[in-house]
């Protein structure tokens, strides 16, 4: 199981990498997220509902998209509520503490899809949501420490270290976990490392000493993988793919190429405060002729006339 210290640290993109790695030595894998949260979602075959993430790991298996995979998916359509779907069917709109009464339900549906899977498969890769120590979600958790308990899966923990303050969230973690949640954990990650990884030895041997658990790897930092995103996390903060070289984001040396197409098409994205399905205008940014940017105000707009500001 990968868990993670907060939102964005990379679980979905290891999850899917062990996936594969599992497809080719050979095993039947599968990847299994009991809730996701994320307005960027999948359609089935069968026409049922799940979280985009799970359907990029399924791909990873060589699998085809099973909303079992990610039984409970939630989509907030407000600051304190969610459409809410379990098993590919919504069941309706629910204010935070409705759905915490709703919880039972959706835990049961969550452990019978996870044993339904994972009585056809040799090895399931479980990913995790948020963190394990967010302490006020923490007595009706239903996707981390209790779907680790559930499925008696070691953890393997991440951490972003490109963000920063790394170790202290680590050690942070553990210290907020019970001992049953500790037991869980067999070692940590650190995700998105740039530069010269020999210089994390003096911290690699504290956290061993601090936590009794080791770093297991360090997963150097990838640029543009060209999967999608499972959340609006990297959208809201930018995302300068999207704009692409002509808004700034230069080349090599900071250099904007004079070999670029002429504009033909300017595609504006409004950014509204709940979007959904953002990514699918991925297929648009490998287009040498079209401009992609974001508005976030009224100034990013075209100007009256159709001219590009």
């Amino acid at each position: 199981m990968v868990q993670g210290t907060c939102s964005n640290a990379g679980k979905s993109i290891l999850a899917a990498a062990f996936c594969r790695i599992f497809l080719q030595d050979g095993l039947r894998v599968a990847p299994f997220k009991a809730q996701n949260m994320a307005l960027n979602s999948c359609v089935t075959s069968d026409g049922l509902e799940m979280g985009r993430a799970q359907a990029v790991q399924a791909a990873a298996c060589r699998l085809d998209p099973d909303v079992r995979m990610n039984p409970v998916l939630l989509k907030p359509c407000s600051d304190v509520g969610s459409q809410v779907i379990v098993m590919g069917r919504p069941v309706g709109v629910m204010r935070v503490r409705q759905y915490v009464d709703y919880k039972p339900r959706a835990r049961d549906a969550a452990f019978a899809a996870y044993d339904s899977l994972a009585a056809e498969h040799d090895v399931m890769v479980i990913e995790g949501a948020g963190s394990p120590a967010e302490i006020n979600l923490k007595a009706h958790d239903i996707v981390n420490m209790a779907m680790a308990r559930h499925a008696g899966a070691r953890v393997l923990l991440v951490g972003d270290i490109d963000r920063g303050g790394v170790f202290a969230a680590l050690v942070g973690t553990m210290e907020l976990l019970e001992d049953w949640e500790r037991n869980h954990v067999a070692g940590y990650l650190l995700n998105k490392f740039r530069g010269d990884a020999s210089l994390l030895d003096p911290a690699l041997d504290f956290m061993k000493q601090r936590t009794g658990r080791p770093v297991l790897g360090v997963v150097p930092y990838l640029r543009d993988l060209g999967l999608p995103e499972e959340d609006s996390v990297s959208f809201k903060e930018g995302l300068p793919g999207l704009r692409g070289l002509r808004d700034g984001a230069a080349g090599e040396g900071g250099v904007v190429p004079d070999t670029l197409p002429a504009i033909v098409l300017d595609i504006v994205l409004v950014d509204l405060p709940h979007i959904s399905n953002f990514t699918d205008v991925d297929a648009l940014r490998g287009e040498p002729d079209v401009r992609l940017r974001v508005a976030r105000t009224p100034a990013d707009l075209p100007a009256p006339g159709g001219r590009m500001p």
